[in-house]
């Protein structure tokens, strides 16, 4: 079968091996469709942590089952499927506490061991969600989706409450439409004003902020001064993370999504006064899969312009340095097997 390897950064290669064997307790599967993310972005541009080279990238996977053994969903073959991609131990603390998502010894598909570029995988059935009532192209965006509905839970979201989403990327978009649908009023920020006539126009945030330095003046002026109790950083940028306090009220909390690889630096009297709550939300959980694929039965997402490039297998090698450049309005790639 083929199979598509990033050797190092800057170098995919296309080649060929067998075709996984049955273990017991794990699915064959039939890759269909998969989303290219930040993750892969960033493990291509060599600037992602927690990363090693060769690696096989891509973990948003929509597939169907080409051999499993009877288990407890009663997935069989033919069944298209969803797969959460983060193998958890089930024993450490975490885990035990029901946060399989920041588990101790939490291994990602095409993060840390080898992901879905490829034809077929095995993977643990319980890993599994049934989606046969998904379109494939609906499965594959589950997982980045799942990632904003995570955030969205942590932060304990109320009704009318002001929150700022910094960053309109995919992750950012999850995070402004589940806040939106959990009744908060939303303000999108970002340096690309194209994605954030998107947010505007696809999402309907009524409220969108092109970043610069007058960004805390107008997030003021659409708050009558009392600043957002809810701002979140779907960038991961170190200049946006130490920023985004600004833009929070007193009393308010500042949930960091993006991940930066190095460290972070506040004023301390400046996050004491406010009484600030900084969280970090990492992943996601099963019940925030389900309610993703809740949202997309009922067509409450805008998939088909989320999507805006789509490419076949064969063609994704080719196409992967255009995802990169903002000028090419890249929201969501996928690549059809």
């Amino acid at each position: 079968m083929k199979y598509i390897v990033c050797e190092k950064p800057g170098l995919f290669k296309l080649k060929e091996k067998s075709n996984p064997q049955k273990v017991e307790g794990q699915a064959i599967l039939g890759v269909k469709k998969i989303g290219i993310c930040g993750t892969d972005l960033h493990a291509y541009k060599g600037n992602q942590a927690f990363f090693t080279y060769p690696r096989i990238l891509g973990h948003e996977l929509a597939a169907e089952v080409i051999d499993i053994e009877e288990n407890n969903q009663n997935i069989k073959v033919g069944d298209k499927v969803i797969v959460m991609p983060y193998i958890s131990c089930g024993q450490c603390i975490a885990c035990k506490n029901g946060k399989t998502n920041c588990c101790t010894e939490l291994r990602v598909l095409g993060v840390h061991t080898d992901g879905g570029m490829q034809e077929q995988i095995s993977v643990p059935i319980n890993l599994l969600i049934p989606a046969n009532k998904l379109s494939y192209a609906e499965m594959a965006i589950v997982e980045p989706l799942a990632i904003g509905a995570h955030a969205v839970s942590r932060a304990q979201i109320v009704p009318n409450e002001f929150i700022v989403v910094i960053g309109s990327g995919p992750i950012g978009i999850g995070i402004m439409k589940f806040a939106q649908i959990a009744g908060a009023k939303v303000i999108a920020m970002d340096i690309d004003s194209g994605r954030l006539h998107y947010a505007k126009d696809k999402i309907d945030i009524d409220h969108i902020v092109l970043a610069g330095e007058a960004s805390g003046d107008i997030i003021a002026k659409i708050t009558d001064g009392e600043m957002a109790t809810g701002v979140f950083d779907a960038t991961g940028n170190k200049e946006a993370l130490e920023k985004g306090l600004n833009y929070m009220a007193n009393g308010g909390r500042y949930v960091l999504v993006g991940l930066s690889n190095g460290k972070l630096e506040f004023e301390h009297p400046a996050i004491h006064a406010k009484e600030t709550t900084i969280m970090c939300s990492r992943n996601a959980t099963l019940k925030d899969f389900e309610y993703v694929i809740d949202i997309l039965k009922m067509g409450k997402f805008p998939v088909d312009s989320f999507i805006t490039h789509d490419v076949s297998f064969a063609e994704m090698i080719h196409h992967f340095d255009s995802w990169l450049d903002p000028k090419n309005g890249v929201i969501k790639a996928t690549v059809n097997f």
